[in-house]
């Protein structure tokens, strides 16, 4: 993988990160919670969820499928059962929340398209500056 895509991969996992990390901080302040009550371990998974999302879309921008479709649903389905995987080991650390399953569920397919859409929308702008 070139130095130009392994900067174009951190730079995304590192804006996503700081956009999910403040719109949470600033959803704690509104329900009037002042310290996050899960502490850094709640910091850190989020990092962790986040890499394994942004690797599976990696892997499903590489996988040499012709069908998009298909592509993505190679990629999203191991990744996904990753991301349950992590919740559970998590649980043995701490307890989990009784949403806990479908929160990761909820998060990681937001994730999920979120990078699809970003990758759509780059590449309609690439199509339409390489046309002029």
């Amino acid at each position: 993988m070139s130095k130009k895509k392994w900067i174009s991969i951190l730079s995304i996992y590192s804006i996503i990160y700081t956009v999910i990390t403040l719109l949470n901080s600033i959803l704690y302040l509104q329900n009037g919670i002042y310290e996050d009550p899960s502490g850094n371990w709640h910091e850190l998974d989020r990092a962790m969820i986040l890499l394994i999302g942004v690797a599976a879309f990696e892997l499903c921008t590489e996988l040499p499928i012709k069908s998009l479709i298909f592509r993505y649903i190679i990629a999203y389905i191991p990744s996904q059962l990753l991301a349950f995987i992590y919740v559970w080991f998590s649980g043995l650390r701490e307890e989990l929340a009784k949403t806990a399953y479908r929160d990761i569920c909820i998060n990681f397919t937001s994730l999920f398209i979120l990078l699809r859409l970003i990758n759509m929308m780059i590449s309609i702008y690439k199509e339409k500056r390489s046309k002029r």
